[in-house]
């Protein structure tokens, strides 16, 4: 589990809630038809503008943020150097036997072991990261668009209050409720897109780049395993995409099977 991402939530969450209470009145803040117009009303956009089937897929994707770890890139090295090290003492064949928990690099190795020449090997796999990408960016543009909408929406609540208010000024009892109406749709919508969506559409474009980073590394090794490289001159060519402090650790990715 991302650890930031919740404490970032519920923090967040909890900030706004002690301001709340602190004033002494929080019932002030709830109003139900408030909440109507800014959720319903985000939710309402959201299918207008998204298939029914990407706004919930959008929820798997938005998981992400919360349970996704991505494996750290030294350590996809030093997994890549392996194998590449079995690959070499035993053949290609012998990677059907090995079973990584990452997917994409289980896919890779099956594709070696059961003998796909290097060019088809990059198709599907470049394929594979291209789709995935696309996925994402769907979800990402799913809670991009309910923080567009959100602040509209409280924008709208705004003025219905405004205007519920300045209907009934002869009638100083609904002023409070109208006045009420209009500022909380505003409170609603700003905490919705601020706290919420647009932190988690960042988040999910920051994880959808370091996931497409370690499989581009994946790949790169599969391919050059493919040509039946070397182990230590997989391990050279990888080391690139490490950090100039990771790349002096030499004997460290020498990783014997």
């Amino acid at each position: 589990m991302d650890i930031a991402t919740v404490i970032g939530l519920v923090s967040g969450t909890i900030l706004v809630v002690a301001a709340v209470m602190v004033g002494g009145k929080p019932a002030l803040f709830l109003d139900i038809p408030s909440l109507l117009i800014v959720g319903g009303g985000t939710i309402a956009t959201t299918f207008i503008r998204f298939s029914m089937k990407d706004v919930f897929n959008s929820v798997k994707v938005a998981m992400k943020a919360f349970i996704y770890q991505i494996p750290p890139v030294d350590e996809v090295v030093r997994q890549m150097v392996r194998y590449a090290q079995i690959a070499k003492k035993e053949g290609l064949i012998a990677l059907e036997n090995q079973r990584p928990a990452d997917d994409f690099m289980a896919k890779a190795l099956r594709y070696l072991a059961d003998g796909y020449d290097e060019g088809l090997i990059e198709d599907m796999l470049e394929k594979d990261i291209r789709l995935t990408v696309e996925r994402h960016t769907i979800g990402q543009n799913v809670f991009k668009s309910m923080a567009s909408s959100a602040p509209a929406f409280g924008m709208i609540g705004t003025l219905i209050g405004l205007v519920q208010m300045l209907s009934s000024l002869s009638e100083p009892s609904t002023l409070g409720p109208s006045m009420a109406l209009a500022l909380l749709t505003t409170l609603y919508g700003a905490l919705i897109a601020y706290l919420v969506c647009i932190p988690i559409a960042d988040k999910l474009a920051m994880r959808s780049k370091q996931e497409q980073y370690i499989k581009k590394i994946i790949r790169e090794a599969a391919i050059y395993m493919c040509q039946g490289i070397t182990p230590l001159v997989l391990e050279e060519s990888l080391k690139i995409y490490l950090s100039p402090k990771d790349r002096d650790k030499i004997n460290y990715y020498r990783v014997k099977p």
